[in-house]
């Protein structure tokens, strides 16, 4: 078995922030391992895409440019990935839990007999005894993700087929460039000996794309709410206060469950995961499941009437304190301090 491959996702041409962020993964992954970080790129125009991915520590960009192959549909992909797969024998594959990348890998997957962890939120290299067949497995994929609705968190290996194959969620990994300098080379593959017309039997006649109404994951300021805030109501100071600080809106599970806000603003291991720089976190106890989605942010401020609250383990600043107390006032000082 051989390098590790990362499947780089598309819209429009422009590369999708999980895929750079899974090559920040991939390559630390790769340096442990002792191999090679090899991308897949497939669309069409793709010229010069590759000088986007060197920076990110990528040794090799297989490049299958074809005008057949933009916008994304899933026949042509998955005969090129499997393709490509089958001849190159990667150890690991790694895509996005994205609408596309959870169309692809398990169809790519389930041809290779390979097997599919989806939605990881954590991917690290491990060992492991099978005590009742006798074997020892080295520099395995721990593919970690929540199970059963966030309440439990699975540690999923893949001893024999490969490759080990994981999706996993957008914002769940830095992304980070390896050097401005990094450089590696392309292999053009050739597209009609991967695909048939069969593969095009299906064709993209029109589309209609709504942007997201939230995105989290690039908000400078969140002001997050749980249970604890107590009403849908008084979510509307938590939305005052992120307008006076140019921020976003975020909740727990248990107040998204509680109907006090939508589930797109739901972070945690069954939300989304973020990093800003400053994470307000209202009424919110901090079980693991919440805290995973946002004990990166760079400074954490926690309000809570409760002391012994696990998100203050985790805070910088903890106000001890009714929200409804608190909010209003940091309402009143930053529009008074702020310019």
């Amino acid at each position: 078995m051989n390098n590790l491959f990362v499947y780089i996702e598309l819209e429009d041409g422009i590369i999708a922030n999980v895929s750079f962020e899974l090559l920040t993964k991939g390559r630390a992954l790769a340096d442990e391992l002792g191999c090679k970080l090899e991308a897949v790129v497939i669309g069409s125009g793709l010229d010069g895409i590759e000088n986007q991915l060197y920076p990110y520590g990528v040794d090799v960009v297989h490049i299958a440019d074809d005008h057949r192959l933009a916008p994304y549909t899933t026949l042509p992909h998955t005969a090129i990935i499997c393709k490509l797969f089958e001849a190159e024998k990667p150890q690991i594959a790694l895509m996005g839990a994205t609408p596309i990348g959870r169309d692809l890998g398990p169809r790519v997957s389930s041809a290779l007999y390979s097997g599919l962890t989806a939605d990881c939120t954590s991917l690290i290299i491990g060992e492991h005894e099978d005590k009742k067949e006798g074997k020892k497995y080295d520099q395995l994929l721990y593919q970690i993700r929540p199970a059963f609705g966030g309440n439990i968190i699975a540690t999923i290996i893949n001893p024999e087929c490969r490759p080990q194959m994981a999706t996993v969620r957008e914002g769940v990994m830095k992304s980070e460039i390896r050097s401005k300098t990094y450089k590696g080379k392309v292999k053009k593959i050739d597209v009609p000996s991967m695909v048939s017309d069969t593969d095009f039997v299906v064709s993209i006649i029109e589309r209609h794309i709504e942007q997201r109404k939230v995105n989290l994951s690039a908000a400078p300021v969140i002001v997050a709410g749980g249970y604890g805030v107590g009403s849908k109501d008084n979510f509307n100071l938590l939305f005052e206060l992120a307008e006076v600080l140019g921020g976003e809106v975020a909740a727990s599970r248990a107040a998204v469950d509680a109907g006090y806000i939508d589930h797109d603003r739901q972070v945690g291991q069954t939300g989304v995961t973020v990093r800003p720089k400053l994470y307000i976190a209202c009424g919110i106890s901090g079980q693991i499941q919440h805290r995973a989605g946002m004990e990166d942010s760079a400074q954490i401020i926690a309000i809570n009437t409760d002391e012994h609250a696990p998100i203050n383990a985790i805070a910088d600043y903890v106000i001890h304190g009714d929200v409804m107390d608190v909010i209003p006032k940091m309402i009143k000082y930053y529009k008074a301090n702020s310019k």
